[in-house]
């Protein structure tokens, strides 16, 4: 057997344990129950504008903003950067979740290897979206190697995770990696266009059940719409004790699994399943995985801007809603710096309990000072009207007719 057959193997079989097995772990000192926190509301905004060169196009207007929401810490970022892309700009949002060590480290570390991944911005211009796919693939797998070693050798905030939301922008052309659920839209002369799909293991649209899938199939379990009763993304980085094969550390150290024992062990004191239960788990595969969705989209004169938000918004605000909006403050001052932090407290002040962060690209191909004003949709509010008035003189007949 070859060496990386025996650690996966290892790694595999060590997955099965039982509660007696977890109680004869060495803890490390890292502690398992996390203190209970005061959700206090704050409010934090972080926000900055940056306008992105563009050699032979039309520059693109970007804006930022952050806001804290009931958390009690801020463990989103954005990142916007214009230079060593060869035309294109590069954003991102990371949504950390149970600590900031790990968008600590991708805010920084993400954007470098996705820059000599791209050789500075020479695949994206070459137009073969194959081996730019390829290519943003192996840069994702490679660093949430080095975020699982990172955190493991620093002790920060080692159960923590973070999804992350790439995009690479050119006023003609947009590729997206995504991992999480965060999510893009775009819009198309006023009508948003949903271009990516939250990672998350529950529902019934077609990426979610697919998640479920694969979750089982790894060898996990879900509880009550969560990763064996935690985690609530399918895809992150970081997360290391849900993943069983990122490293030959785990093979020395176990370090991962020492994490996941422990998860297991609370588990089995709060009742939520028993010894038999955990003496039947095994890993097939990673059960969080940083592996992204990765799309290539054609931005033609119809399209707006773009806009790249953490489900801090998208929980409480439809697409639809949120491009209207920017819409509207474009039309007002045309400035999307300010229509970005707009964007931000309308969903806060709609209670949004999650820190919030966004980006906006606007691509400087619109009027906005000029741009009519859209009128009401008077045939679809006319058959709405209709159908509310059948609704209720149904209900009303179904009462008379019952007795009720």
């Amino acid at each position: 057997m070859s060496g990386g057959n025996l650690s996966l193997a290892l790694s595999f079989s060590m997955a099965m344990v039982s509660a007696r097995l977890l109680r004869t772990l060495p803890c490390c000192g890292i502690g398992v129950e996390w203190k209970d926190r005061r959700r206090l509301r704050g409010f934090r905004c972080s926000a900055i504008s940056v306008e992105a060169p563009v050699a032979g196009i039309s520059g693109i207007r970007w804006g930022s903003s952050k806001l804290q929401g009931a958390r009690s810490e801020m463990e989103d970022e954005v990142v916007l950067r214009s230079d060593g892309l060869s035309g294109f700009s590069f954003a991102a949002v990371l949504d950390g979740h149970a600590g900031f060590s790990c968008v600590e480290f991708l805010r920084e570390e993400l954007y470098k290897e996705c820059v000599t991944a791209m050789q500075g911005g020479l695949l994206l211009t070459n137009n073969n979206f194959g081996v730019v796919r390829e290519a943003i693939e192996k840069v994702f797998a490679n660093v949430d190697a080095r975020l699982s070693i990172w955190l493991e050798q620093t002790g920060k905030d080692i159960e923590s995770g973070a999804t992350a939301t790439v995009m690479f922008v050119r006023n003609d052309a947009l590729i997206i990696s995504h991992v999480g659920d965060s999510c893009v839209v775009i819009s198309r002369r006023g009508k948003a266009e949903m271009l990516t799909n939250p990672h998350r293991p529950y529902g019934n649209n077609r990426v979610s059940l697919e998640e479920i899938k694969r979750v089982r199939a790894a060898g996990g379990w879900i509880v009550d719409g969560r990763i064996c009763g935690d985690l609530a993304i399918s895809r992150t980085f970081g997360d290391i004790r849900y993943k069983s094969k990122k490293n030959e550390f785990v093979l020395h150290n176990f370090f991962p699994l020492q994490l996941f024992c422990r998860m297991l062990m609370k588990g089995v004191k709060q009742g939520r399943w028993n010894d038999k239960f955990v003496s039947r788990i095994q890993f097939k595969a990673d059960i969080v995985t940083s592996s992204p969705d990765i799309s290539q989209i054609e931005l033609s004169s119809d399209v707006e801007f773009v806009l790249l938000a953490s489900d801090g918004l998208w929980d409480y605000m439809k697409s639809s809603e949120a491009v209207s909006f920017v819409r509207d403050q474009l039309r007002q001052h045309g400035d999307v710096q300010i229509a970005c932090e707009a964007l931000a407290r309308a969903a806060l002040d709609r209670h949004s309990q999650d820190n919030i962060s966004i980006i906006i690209a606007d691509l400087g191909r619109t009027d906005w000072q000029n741009l009519p004003v859209q009128g009401p949709n008077y045939p679809y509010e006319i058959t709405q009207a209709f159908a509310t008035v059948g609704v209720v003189f149904l209900g009303i007949w179904l009462s008379s007719f019952l007795g009720i």
